[in-house]
């Protein structure tokens, strides 16, 4: 007889259910991948009973998996092949494809195949140097402590100092100009040389090498003719490449307010610039290149991995995002190298801030070379201050790793990246609206006490006029244009350079449009040369205000260090400043005007329908010519837009 009284329900948990099935499939791929099938271990019987059930399936799922996991084991066995086999194709395709582009047009693919001669060259230097490397270490030790390395090193020094003086010589006998500039680097460097922390330990090699690679990336930039054209096409693909901000910005805010509002049409930039970056990251180039910069300056000027590297990450980011990159190592690196890290900071700007500078006009490229420039020069002044006297840890970067961040894919660093912007647009929004704001009470306080002395039109920027008259005139600006550039220099280091090069906009907009250089007192625009040597000394983020930033910045990152942080940031800071004044200096001795000059004659004779630089240029030279080479109707079109006591 049945019991059929009520049994209590086993409870179940959702845990061991789980851990059952996973055990199951576990059970199940190590058997497939030990080569037997599901049922193998039954006996005989049993066997003839499933595999009759079996027999009525087309395929057997066991048969399926263990088809899946050798086809699972056989790509992981040759994932070399299968990534080698992937490359070869893609490079083959490629080099069809440049090959294709160069025979139709050689000049259209100059650019492509310039970029991709570049990349070749690193690649080639990489493998040598994995391949070739150790021997040529061990060939190279027993000349680095020699008695001829030494005289080496010694007639190279002289050799280049006295290159540099027959340069100087013949080079400046047409533009004296130029010596000008070369004092103001004597001065500024004598200057930091004589508020150094300590005189005797100064390391002249890091501060030779460093002016010196200055020098002749400035000489390639400014001077040659393949580095000028290549610096003028990168910065206008730079301003084509940013210019694709509108599609984003005029969808969201409307045309209208792209087009009138500064705001919406500048900060947006900030915005996209900090995405690709952020991408460009979590791919690591940036990681890549920035080793490059690094490992050029560590080689020559002998200085450490981690100090190094933040200065060459200063290049491409801001000066709290740098020092990121050396996060793990703060807490250990020495004073000296803390000012280094500092100094780097406060002479370079961030690269999605010089999309922003870009767009109100400011010379691309000049830009671009005076952020490239700054990284070898930082260094060098900072070691001049702040020379090293300590042991430190970081002579090899051997244990120096770049991260590549935190995101997990493409698509989650784009969206850091412009999240992370949101911040940095929200406090440049902030500090203009409270630094103008502040600006105009101060030139209200100070007009309202020059009236009482019978002073008029006195302001925060005309005394800096008077103030940093002689640094403006150091840099090689002409005497004539000396107020403007020095009231742009005040603003800058009382203010910020976003200001600066928000006014130096207007006046080079001003001299564009072909306006009056003087409007009673008032100077109106300045030099194309004065123009570029204060496109130098603005870059950089050493003013008064970037002090808290830095501070907080990094103590954020190493919160015992603060008070050293406090005890060398002042002297960073004046550091910093005269890192930009001696790039304004280099830029000096070594600019040229480019292009060809304009036919006056041609040109005025033509209908004209709106002023430009060339037109006032070419109407003061027709008001002040004696000669009938400019006839009536050329007269006519300057008296349409200029005053003269001709055309009465």
């Amino acid at each position: 007889m049945e019991d059929n009284t009520p049994r209590p329900k086993e409870s179940i948990s959702l845990a061991s259910v789980a851990n059952g099935l996973d055990n199951m499939g576990a059970e199940l791929s190590e058997s497939l991948e030990e080569g037997q099938t599901p049922g193998s271990d039954l006996s005989p019987a049993e066997g003839r009973n499933s595999s009759s059930k079996a027999s009525q399936e087309p395929f057997s799922a066991g048969r399926s998996l263990q088809a899946a996991l050798r086809v699972r084991r056989f790509c992981r066995e040759h994932t070399q092949l299968f990534r080698w086999i992937c490359t070869g194709l893609l490079s083959t395709a490629f080099a069809a494809f440049l090959l294709i582009a160069c025979l139709l047009n050689f000049q259209r693919a100059l650019a492509l195949f310039v970029l991709t001669c570049v990349v070749l060259a690193f690649l080639a230097h990489g493998l040598l140097k994995r391949l070739l490397g150790p021997k040529l270490r061990r060939c190279a030790t027993p000349l680095r402590h020699s008695r001829l390395s030494l005289w080496l090193k010694r007639g190279l020094a002289l050799a280049a100092f006295l290159g540099l003086v027959l340069w100087l010589a013949l080079d400046t006998a047409r533009r004296p100009e130029q010596l000008v500039s070369f004092a103001g680097i004597c001065v500024f460097i004598g200057i930091l040389f004589a508020c150094s922390k300590h005189h005797h330990a100064v390391s002249w090699r890091a501060v030779s090498w460093g002016l010196g690679l200055q020098f002749v990336l400035g000489l390639l930039v400014i001077r040659t003719e393949p580095g000028f054209i290549a610096f003028q096409w990168l910065g206008d693909q730079i301003q084509i490449f940013l210019s694709y901000t509108e599609a984003g910005s005029s969808f969201v805010f409307g045309e209208a307010l792209v087009k009138d509002v500064f705001a919406f049409q500048v900060l947006p930039i900030i915005v996209f610039f900090s995405c690709v970056m952020s991408i460009l990251y979590h791919m690591g180039l940036m990681q890549w290149l920035i080793l490059k910069i690094a490992w050029l300056m560590q080689v020559t000027m002998g200085t450490t991995a981690t100090e190094t590297l933040s200065v060459a990450g200063n290049i491409f980011v801001s000066q709290t995002e740098a020092p990121l990159l050396i996060r793990p190592y703060l807490e250990d690196m020495t004073l000296s190298e803390i000012h280094v890290v500092m100094t780097g900071g406060y002479a370079t700007i961030a690269g999605s801030l010089l999309g922003a500078y870009i767009s109100f006009g400011i010379d691309a490229a000049s830009l671009i070379a005076a952020s490239v420039m700054a990284a070898p020069c930082a260094l060098a002044l900072s070691k001049l201050v702040y020379p090293e006297v300590e042991e430190s840890k970081f002579r090899s970067e051997e244990g120096v790793k770049l991260s590549s961040g935190d995101a997990q894919n493409l698509l989650e660093a784009a969206s850091n990246g412009a999240a992370i912007s949101v911040k940095v647009v929200a406090n440049i929004a902030a500090n203009l609206i409270a630094f103008l704001a502040v600006l105009a009470f101060i030139n209200a306080a100070f007009s309202w006490l020059g009236d009482m002395v019978d002073i008029q039109g006195l302001s925060f920027q005309l005394i800096c006029s008077y103030v940093l008259r002689p640094v403006a005139f150091l840099m090689g600006v002409a005497w004539e244009d000396c107020p403007v550039v020095a009231e742009l220099l005040g603003i800058k280091l009382f203010l910020n350079e976003f200001v600066a090069y928000q006014e130096l906009s207007q006046y080079k907009q001003r001299r564009l449009a072909g306006a009056e250089e003087w409007i009673g007192a008032k100077k109106q625009w300045i030099s194309v040369r004065a123009e570029i040597l204060t496109t130098y000394a603005l870059c950089g983020f050493a003013n008064l205000s970037s002090i808290g930033i830095m501070l907080g910045g990094l103590t954020s990152m190493a919160p015992q260090r603060k008070s050293d942080f406090s005890q060398i940031v002042l002297r960073a800071l004046c550091t910093g400043a005269c890192v930009s004044l001696v790039n304004a200096c280099v830029a000096g001795i070594l600019y040229v005007p480019w292009g060809a000059e304009v036919n006056c004659t041609s040109l005025l004779n033509t209908t004209l329908s709106s002023s430009s630089f060339e037109v006032y240029q070419c109407c003061r030279e027709a008001f002040q010519s004696t000669s009938p080479e400019f006839s009536p109707e050329a007269l006519d079109n300057c008296c349409r837009f200029y005053n003269h006591t001709i055309c009465a």
